[in-house]
């Protein structure tokens, strides 16, 4: 086998947006480099200041330099039959191919990442880092943070880890039918190997164990997998798969389920490569209150977390649609209800549809009782049913609550649970919080399959 030890220097951390300062190629015939190609390379942009510090390339240093496409032809020719190897391969290669096809190459070759084989050939080391590693096993690093001397000693690394992987795992990562080169550099092949088929929710760690993502799959293993394939070369992507040290799930008996749980867990954890989930807030709701006079208020306001609501909405006009529903229904005034803002008494008493608690013709107490009446009709009209389905094993079912129109919480009984005793099927569900975009879900989830939905009596 034909090795190419490839390191790279670059203006910043992602290829779409950046260039390559410096190159170095070390081809490698498994027992020795029998070919070096070496060069600085023009960016064609300025190198930002603090990673000059870091390399010592300015911008002087590059100037006359060739640009990639004048030496792409010889970097194609020594890459594109040989495995490509770098410390982080990702990195390096996602860099190199992206340069290769501006200039009109497709490089399609064989991987292998130096830091993945050194944690199965030398595991227990307290850092992989390419500094730490080799002076762990004696190998010097000239230059570091140069292409030639960090290439060099990737080099002397790839010759220790052919000769002491007596076990076989880099022949077995360069297997055509091995996906391992595609991980993100410090997560292990064994906990992607280990992950279930099955629908339910993911959680990717960081080094520290702290969740950095949450995902839900209705194929957990193939859904993880599909996060380190494609050709996304952004910034946000790159520093996403360089954090993934570990990845953790919990099974759910159906996708519905798994819906609901990465919704929650998003709410309780805050990732922070979810973005999407924390946009959801809902908006709007219908609140009441006893006024000075001592009438009941309804109105609608922006939500609030901490207040009583009696329902909630998405937009302004849905809410006041519901609530025009109710003064119709009930004869309620819409001044006090906060439709009418700007007059003393509401057109509805004028039109007799009000009788004057806007103007102090009606008492609290008698309107009032209308206003309960109006509230406990709204209560009625929310949906409690519960959702029996499919369970994690075949000897179980799975089980979600919806209670006056408000999502209860979820979980699993029985195969031979009575389903109609209702107090002991809930009181085996864990309770969770609840917003609009879970009762869409599972209402969504009701009309579709009313085969599976169990209406609630109270």
């Amino acid at each position: 086998m034909q090795f190419a030890v490839v390191d790279i220097e670059t203006t910043g951390g992602y290829a779409s947006g950046n260039g390559i300062t410096e190159i170095s190629i070390q081809i490698h015939d498994g027992t020795r480099v029998t070919e070096r190609f070496d060069s600085l390379i023009n960016p064609e942009h300025s190198i930002p200041a603090y990673i000059e510090s870091l390399t010592g390339i300015s911008d002087e240093m590059v100037a006359s330099a060739p640009k990639f496409e004048e030496v792409a032809d010889r970097i194609y020719n020594l890459l594109h039959d040989k495995i490509f190897v770098a410390h982080n391969v990702n990195f390096d290669f996602s860099f190199v191919r992206h340069q290769l096809e501006v200039a009109g190459y497709h490089l399609q070759c064989k991987k292998m990442c130096t830091v993945r084989m050194s944690r199965k050939v030398f595991p227990g080391f307290p850092s992989y880092s390419l500094g730490k590693l080799c002076n762990s096993l004696g190998i010097t690093l000239n230059d570091r943070h140069r292409a030639g001397g960090d290439a060099e000693a990737t080099a002397i690394l790839l010759g220790m880890l052919l000769e002491a992987d007596q076990e076989g795992h880099i022949k077995q990562a360069l297997n055509k039918s091995s996906k391992e080169q595609a991980l993100p550099p410090n997560l292990a092949k064994a906990a992607v190997d280990a992950l279930p088929q099955n629908p339910g929710v993911y959680y990717f760690k960081d080094q520290k164990g702290n969740v950095i993502y949450i995902g839900k799959a209705k194929n957990i293993k193939k859904r993880v997998c599909s996060h380190f394939t494609g050709n996304n070369l952004g910034p946000q992507r790159q520093d996403f798969l360089k954090n993934i040290h570990h990845v953790e799930f919990e099974v759910c008996g159906t996708e519905l389920m798994a819906f609901i749980l990465e919704a929650v867990e998003i709410k309780r954890l805050w990732p922070e490569n979810n973005r999407a989930m924390k946009r959801f807030e809902q908006k709007y709701s219908l609140f009441s209150f006893i006024d000075q006079n001592g009438y009941i208020r309804l109105g609608i306001d922006k939500f609030k977390k901490q207040g009583p609501s009696l329902y909630n909405f998405n937009s302004l006009s849905e809410g006041h649609s519901l609530l025009r529903m109710l003064i119709k229904e009930h004869l309620l005034c819409e001044r006090l209800c906060f439709i009418q803002k700007n007059r003393i008494g509401c057109v509805g008493h004028e039109d007799g549809k009000c009788s004057g608690a806007c103007v102090g013709k009606e008492s609290a107490a008698a309107y009032n009782v209308r206003v309960k009446y109006a509230i406990q009709e709204l209560h009625q009209m929310l949906p409690s049913f519960a959702v029996i389905d499919q369970g994690r094993t075949e000897d179980e079912q799975s089980c979600l609550w919806v209670e006056k129109g408000q999502f209860y919480g979820m979980g699993y009984i029985s195969q031979y649970t009575d389903v109609k005793d209702m107090s002991q099927v809930k009181s085996a569900l864990k309770p969770l919080p609840s917003n609009d975009y879970i009762l869409h879900l599972i209402l969504s989830y009701a009309d579709a399959h009313p085969g599976k939905k169990l209406s609630i009596e109270f």
